[in-house]
């Protein structure tokens, strides 16, 4: 499992095909995400969808942020109090602006809603007992320890 850390965008309202300039105005605020990963499950499937959908996985908060722009905000990953990425949201590949305006055009976003926009640079692995806290600048520190799986 690789941890990721991320921003996540919560959407606040019925959103389809909105115009890029309003983005903003289709969010009911921001969290932190870990969006994990089994990457043996994703090189295997040759695509993310089950290796990202395990119980446990893509853990949210520690609150949503509203009324916070986040296009320019310091984000960070650390596993065991070791900074593992360490970046701005303005350096991601894809804006929050083009992610809400781009996805609406493919579907309709409801409230409740998340797009997880991208990590930074420095995704790395993870063992049970790990602490692992993404924090974002004004939106706080999502932290959570990292547990082996118990088979019933």
């Amino acid at each position: 499992m690789d941890y990721e850390g991320e921003l996540a965008l919560v959407i606040g309202r019925r959103v389809k095909s909105w115009p890029q300039e309003r983005w903003l105005d289709a969010l009911a605020g921001v969290c932190c995400a870990n969006d994990v990963t089994a990457r043996d499950l994703q090189k295997k499937d040759g695509q993310f969808a089950r290796a990202k959908s395990f119980d446990t996985f893509c853990p949210l908060g520690p609150a949503i942020a509203a009324g916070l722009d986040p296009s320019d905000l310091a984000i960070e990953t650390r596993v065991n109090g070791d900074v593992r990425q360490s970046s701005r949201t303005s350096h991601m590949v894809f804006s929050p602006a083009f992610l809400v305006a781009y996805i609406s055009r493919m579907m309709t976003l409801l409230p409740g809603d998340l797009i997880l926009t991208g990590t930074p640079a420095g995704v790395g692995p993870l063992s049970a007992g790990d602490r692992v806290e993404v924090e974002i600048e004004n939106v706080g520190v999502l932290a959570n320890r990292v547990v082996a799986a118990q088979l019933s």
